[in-house]
C-alpha cells in the first residue's frame, strides 16, 4: 500500500523531473513544502509562475532575461569586439562567477552533433555570423565542453568565419589538467587535451 495520498504522489512525480532528483529527495523536498509554516508552497507557486510569463532570450545573445536585452549586453562597459560563445546560458552564469571575462557573450543552445540529429542549422550560428558581419568584432572565444561535440563545433565555426573572409580571430579555451591536479588521476580526454592546448614558455 502506497503511504503518500494522490496529491502528494504527483508533487513528488513532479519534483523527480528536475535533474539530479531521485525519489527519496523528491519525497523529502515534497514533505518540506507541504510541513513548512512560512507558505513556502505560495511562495514558490508565485516564484515559478513569475519566471514561465517574464523570462525570454535576450534579443542579442540568447542568454535568459527579463527584457529585450540582458543586462551584459544592456552593460555600456562591457567590450564588444569580444564575443565568448557557450552552449547554454548556465555556461554564461559560470562564466561570470570567474569575474574577469569583460566581453559579451552568444549562446548556441546546443552544440552540432549528427549522432543526434542536431546540425548546425538547429542552433544558433547564423545569429552568430549575423553578429560578425557588423565588422565590430575581433575576437570570438569558444567557450564550449572539451567534448566531441564541443570541438566539432569550435571547427565548424572557426571554418565559416575563414570562409566568410571575415577580420574575426577565433580561439578557443584552455582545458586540461586543474591546477593542484596529479597526472596519474587524469582521464585520457583531459591528458589529451592538455597536451593539445600546450603552451610556450614565452607566453606565461
Amino acid at each position: 500500500m502506497d503511504p503518500y495520498p494522490k496529491p502528494l504522489k504527483d508533487l513528488i512525480s513532479q519534483l523527480r523531473r528536475l535533474p539530479g532528483i531521485g525519489e527519496k529527495t523528491a519525497a523529502r523536498l515534497a514533505l518540506f513544502i507541504i510541513g513548512d509554516r512560512e507558505n513556502l508552497a505560495g511562495d514558490l507557486s508565485r516564484s515559478l509562475s513569475t519566471v514561465k510569463d517574464s523570462i525570454r532570450l535576450c534579443s542579442a545573445c540568447f542568454t535568459l532575461a527579463d527584457a529585450p536585452r540582458c543586462p551584459i549586453c544592456s552593460d555600456p562597459t562591457r567590450d564588444p569586439s569580444i564575443i565568448c560563445v557557450v552552449e547554454e546560458p548556465s555556461d554564461v552564469l559560470a562564466l561570470e562567477s570567474a569575474h574577469s571575462y569583460k566581453g559579451l557573450y552568444h549562446v548556441l543552445h546546443g552544440l552540432i552533433s549528427p549522432i543526434n540529429g542536431i546540425g548546425p542549422e538547429d542552433i544558433r550560428l547564423s545569429e552568430l555570423m549575423e553578429r560578425l558581419s557588423r565588422r565590430e568584432v575581433s575576437e570570438v572565444i569558444v567557450a564550449t565542453n572539451p567534448s566531441v561535440e564541443g570541438e566539432g563545433t569550435f571547427h565548424f565555426i572557426a571554418r565559416l568565419v575563414e570562409d566568410a573572409k571575415l577580420p574575426v580571430k577565433v580561439s578557443r579555451i584552455a582545458s586540461g589538467i586543474p591546477m593542484g591536479g596529479e597526472l596519474k588521476y587524469m582521464d585520457q580526454v583531459t591528458l589529451a587535451s592538455a597536451l593539445r592546448y600546450r603552451r610556450n614558455a614565452k607566453d606565461r
